[in-house]
């Protein structure tokens, strides 16, 4: 089996089944294949789990591109409603691993990089799209991408979607504010 197909098998796994404390041996096992080629293209089972973060994180930023024709609330409103949906599959996966790269744990790395970074050029243009000047914008973006984790962070320790929800559209409305 090819890396992109382990890859793409193990973000559906992990969408049906969870996370948990699933061994290589077990991930092995659900996708139909071994450990040892899961060893072979991902060096160990928490670097199949980075891989499925940033797999998702892209899926997300690529979300987010499709979404940009439409109206900057209308596209913020989709995209909030699709990323909560994938949090509630993903987000302990995500949170975890992003302790781990906090922490500097090596198969963490190259997530590492991508947790902040890769988002903010898409979001820095929307902050522009609605309104928000340019010089501004940086700050902006860094500011919508923290509160929005932290946001799905509450989510998944409270499970209160309508509250979140509206910590969202309050954020959200809070960018729209003249300046």
């Amino acid at each position: 089996m090819s890396r992109e197909t382990l890859l793409g098998d193990a973000v559906e796994y992990f969408a049906k089944n969870g996370i948990g404390d699933a061994s290589l041996r077990g991930i092995a096992a659900g996708l139909g294949t071994s450990h040892r080629m899961l060893i072979y293209h991902f060096k160990s089972r928490e670097g199949l789990l980075a891989e499925v973060v940033r797999t998702v994180e892209q899926q997300q930023r690529d979300l987010l591109e499709e979404l940009t024709g439409l109206p900057v609330a209308e596209q913020s409103e989709q995209f909030w409603r699709k990323v909560t949906e994938a949090t509630l599959i993903y987000g302990p996966l995500f949170f975890e691993l992003s302790a781990h790269a906090m922490r500097d744990q090596p198969h963490t790395a190259e997530l590492k990089a991508d947790l902040i970074n890769v988002w903010l050029p898409p979001l820095v243009a929307l902050c522009i799209k609605a309104g928000i000047p340019a010089d501004q914008a940086p700050s902006y973006a860094r500011l919508g991408l923290a509160a929005s984790r932290g946001l799905l962070f509450d989510l998944l320790l409270t499970g209160d979607r309508t509250g979140v929800d509206e910590a969202s559209a309050l954020l959200n409305r809070l960018f729209s504010l003249p300046r």
